[in-house]
């Protein structure tokens, strides 16, 4: 992994989140390069989110999502675990502390990371609805143009009417992660005010929702097939195996395994 691939992968699956946030544990983070990890955390990107509530179990090669428990042992200290109830020769299964930490991302941070790479005024304008989120006001060489962030399948960056996938704008120099102040002027420069004729409508934001909605139906009737072959695989299984096919639309194994509602 390259160091722009690290935040290519943390826009990528915020922008297959529904809620606008993404979670990344800390035993993942150990496999992507060190210097671009710490930039994410220092320039705010990650942030340390609260424990895992699930996790993948370590117990078998089953590997399946299970809810941890926590109980405080007689010397204080919590001790986390999950219980099996696939095997009957395995009962209670510690999980380490390293498996439970998190960071999180969300819409907000991107926008403020936006923001303080191109050294604007963050916006106070709150998001209504399905709207896009206001990132502050930046001057290119013939306009200004309000700049917003839009996350629909993937996050982009939009000027009035135009808009570019924010993994294209994005550098990494010098050990910290910034965006293309340059190619941002061009599309506001280019860019003419925002109309009716330009503002996403009611219905075709319901209408890539319907498709979402059928996206995740066509991985739940797949999942199902998938376990009625072979019924013992983990979650995790089923969702490599649906990852592979064309209805998984380029998802991760992540994204798919959270939606095929096990």
């Amino acid at each position: 992994m390259k160091p722009l691939d690290a935040v290519i992968e943390l826009l990528e699956r915020l922008g297959a989140a529904p809620d606008g946030q993404v979670y990344v544990g800390e035993v993942e983070l150990r496999d992507w390069p060190s210097q671009p990890v710490a930039a994410l955390k220092q320039q705010k990107l990650l942030a340390r989110a609260r424990p895992a509530k699930s996790v993948v179990c370590p117990g078998c090669e089953r590997a399946c999502a299970m809810a941890v428990h926590t109980v405080s042992r007689a010397d204080g200290k919590a001790a986390s675990f999950v219980v099996c109830d696939k095997r009957d020769d395995i009962n209670r299964v510690a999980i380490p502390d390293d498996l439970l930490k998190q960071w999180r991302c969300d819409t907000l941070t991107v926008g403020e990371f936006i923001a303080a790479s191109l050294q604007i005024r963050p916006s106070e304008q709150k998001p209504a609805g399905d709207s896009l989120l206001p990132i502050g006001t930046f001057k290119g060489k013939k306009q200004r143009q309000v700049l917003c962030l839009r996350v629909d399948e993937r996050v982009a960056l939009v000027a009035g009417d135009k808009s570019e996938p924010l993994a294209d704008l994005v550098a990494f120099e010098n050990g910290r992660f910034g965006v293309d102040a340059e190619a941002i002027r061009r599309i506001v420069d280019s860019a003419t005010t925002v109309d009716p004729a330009y503002t996403p409508s009611v219905d075709r934001r319901e209408e890539r929702k319907q498709e979402t909605r059928a996206m995740y139906a066509a991985w739940r009737k797949a999942y199902r097939a998938q376990k009625k072959r072979r019924p013992h695989m983990s979650a995790f299984w089923y969702a490599q195996q649906i990852a592979k096919l064309p209805i998984a639309r380029g998802r991760d194994v992540g994204t798919i395994r959270k939606n095929i509602k096990i």
